[in-house]
């Protein structure tokens, strides 16, 4: 039984007739023919009612077709991971992301797969991400959640079936300037931060979606624009904001941005790898970006 007759045989049944299979392989019919009856003979059945002025299966074909295609769908796999050296992954990553997450991503798949040629496109819009690998236009696209089910952070998912693997926790800090009537607390909760000014990105914005689950409508929103806007107006006493630590961590060092002791505080997000199944991205992507072992 090889694989090519396999091939023929799925042909065959997809078709329904040795001339529809016959073209769609780019053989002659009777090559077709031909495959059929030695894939028959090898395994010493019929596997096509030949009866029947239709293509029909019989039971033996019936039983058949899923080995068929399981063993064709690992040769497949088991081709592409030989052939990785010369895979083209294209990949989606979030803007927000993108200058301080990226860069160690590409390193630890340049280390373990040196060959492999990676396209990029970076956007601010998740959406836009996420309709890529839907459409099969991205094969991954690297983008924030919150740990649990795909869009637990409350973003929108297109009608494809996605996967996906947490790569690492996205820290969040809430803060504000020193001068803020909040800045001195030792102990603060959501009761407390009722009535403040929250500074936020547009409501697609994965800190701003993070905002709603954290704090809901007990504060008053301000939108201000990206990441450094927001961090920026914060810094001039504007009003508090909950953004990721990597964005604070400098202002934090240098006091021109306090940590507001919230408690329980911001749980963290994560940086999420989204491929579209059955079929992962570039076979074992996913293990080439979990960390090795120690």
């Amino acid at each position: 039984m090889e694989l090519r007759q396999l091939r023929v045989f799925e042909a065959l049944v997809a078709h329904r007739t040795v001339t529809g299979a016959a073209m769609a392989l780019g053989l002659a019919p009777s090559s077709v023919s031909e495959q059929v009856r030695t894939l028959e003979h090898s395994l010493g059945t019929e596997l096509f009612d030949r009866a029947r002025r239709d293509i029909t299966l019989t039971p033996a074909g019936e039983r058949l077709l899923p080995w068929s295609r399981r063993l064709l769908d690992q040769a497949d796999q088991a081709r592409r991971d030989v052939v990785l050296t010369r895979t083209r992954l294209r990949l989606g990553v979030l803007e927000a992301v993108a200058a301080t997450h990226l860069p160690a991503v590409l390193a630890r798949l340049t280390e373990r797969r040196p060959g492999l040629e990676i396209s990029l496109r970076t956007d601010t819009a998740r959406d836009v991400l996420l309709d890529g690998v839907a459409a099969g236009a991205l094969e991954a696209a690297l983008v924030l959640d919150s740990p649990g089910l795909l869009g637990a952070l409350g973003f929108h998912l297109p009608p494809a079936p996605l996967d996906h693997h947490d790569l690492q926790p996205v820290p969040l800090a809430l803060v504000a300037a020193p001068t803020h009537p909040l800045a001195h607390a030792t102990t603060l909760t959501r009761e407390h931060l009722r009535g403040q000014r929250l500074l936020v990105n547009t409501p697609g914005c994965s800190f701003h979606l993070a905002g709603e689950h954290l704090l809901g409508h007990d504060v008053h929103r301000v939108h201000t624009g990206g990441v450094t806007v927001t961090r920026a107006c914060a810094e001039q006493g504007l009003g508090i904001a909950l953004l990721p630590e990597f964005a604070v961590h400098d202002q934090l060092a240098t006091g021109t941005l306090t940590r507001l002791p919230l408690d329980p505080p911001p749980p963290p997000l994560h940086l999420r790898l989204i491929w579209r199944t059955p079929h992962e991205p570039a076979p074992t992507l996913r293990e080439f970006l979990h960390p090795t072992p120690a």
